[in-house]
């Protein structure tokens, strides 16, 4: 994807984003694919932050861009600018930086007290799923994923507190280690009692870079190293996931997310921008995010779908540029 300049310097206005992002400007060059290594060591706290090497033109402003749009702070609807409101009303944060901070990996929260976002807790209840989508079907009242905030007027959907179990382990050659056991619960549920049956799967925010590099992989060859039933005995049984892509209707493979459930970049980022932003998207339209039919005050409240963004919130010029920010963002080489 190449987004014209000119429509991402209106995007850019529109946003009050700058135009560019600070990394300097080089010769034009054509895009490269697939994405490669940084060629750098990895130190800095902007090592997961680098475009990959020889993007520039173009290329390297839709980067910058989708880097900007990837930290950009949302705010609830209605706002002053129609470009940059819609958050919730339900959510875990105000931007995809707040749980991928410098394109790294989020964290588990301290304590009951720490709001910083970082890890979500998926709900999913035990129902038979069409074995081609083997799709997972949400907890009735809270939907797909507790948001522990919510914009003025609405309440979170509850705490999720973290806790933990020191335990001693001896190794073969004899060092004795403590490791932790986190059990997982919600405090203060906002919406009445869970469905009794209800499963948990709490995910911390992964780093994003070299993304790009496993959407590069050939299906084929992800395929043809699956290996279900061990049968080289290295007591690793490989499945490739089978996944319903809405972006590409019909089943695929599955890539992204912790459970390989999302078929391409652009889809987890889309799902990210719905389910923990709260943000309508090409692939997820609804202004009310992860509300269930069971939250009617959420699915009612005033969201940021306008005519003048294709009635989204996100519309597919800033899905896209965000999509183009994370499949080129350099995975540092490898330290000798």
């Amino acid at each position: 994807m190449s987004t014209p300049v000119a429509s991402v310097a209106a995007l850019l206005l529109a946003l009050g984003l700058p135009a560019w992002g600070g990394d300097g400007g080089s010769a034009p060059a054509p895009d490269l694919e697939p994405p490669t290594t940084a060629g750098h060591s990895g130190d800095g706290r902007n090592a997961f932050s680098r475009p990959v090497p020889g993007l520039a033109g173009e290329a390297r402003l839709d980067f910058s861009v989708g880097r900007s749009l990837f930290r950009r702070l949302w705010v609830s609807a209605p706002a002053s600018t129609e470009a940059a409101d819609g958050l919730g009303p339900l959510h875990n944060a105000r931007s995809c930086a707040g749980c991928h901070p410098n394109n790294g990996r989020g964290h588990p929260p301290s304590g009951l007290e720490d709001r910083t976002p970082g890890l979500v807790l998926h709900l999913d209840i035990p129902e038979p799923a069409d074995e081609s989508h083997r799709a997972a079907v949400p907890e009735p009242t809270y939907g797909s994923q507790l948001q522990t905030l919510a914009v003025p007027g609405h309440r979170a959907e509850g705490r999720l507190r973290v806790t933990y179990e020191e335990t001693q382990v001896t190794l073969a050659d004899g060092l004795v280690v403590s490791l932790r056991r986190p059990t997982y619960t919600i405090a203060e549920p906002a919406y009445g009692p869970l469905h009794p049956a209800t499963m948990t799967s709490p995910r911390v925010a992964p780093p994003l870079v070299g993304l790009g590099l496993l959407e590069a992989i050939d299906e084929r060859e992800i395929t043809a190293a699956a290996d279900p039933e061990d049968t080289d005995g290295d007591g690793i049984s490989g499945r490739p996931s089978r996944i319903w892509s809405a972006e590409q209707g019909k089943v695929t493979l599955g890539r992204f997310g912790w459970k390989a459930a999302n078929a391409t970049v652009d889809e987890q980022s889309q799902a990210a921008f719905s389910a923990d932003l709260g943000l309508s998207v090409p692939l997820h339209p609804a202004g009310f995010g992860d509300c269930t039919d069971r939250q009617p005050r959420c699915r009612t409240a005033p969201n940021g779908n306008t005519p003048r963004y294709d009635n989204l919130e996100a519309p597919a010029q800033v899905t896209e540029l965000v999509a183009h920010h994370l499949r080129h963002l350099a995975a540092p080489a490898r330290r000798t």
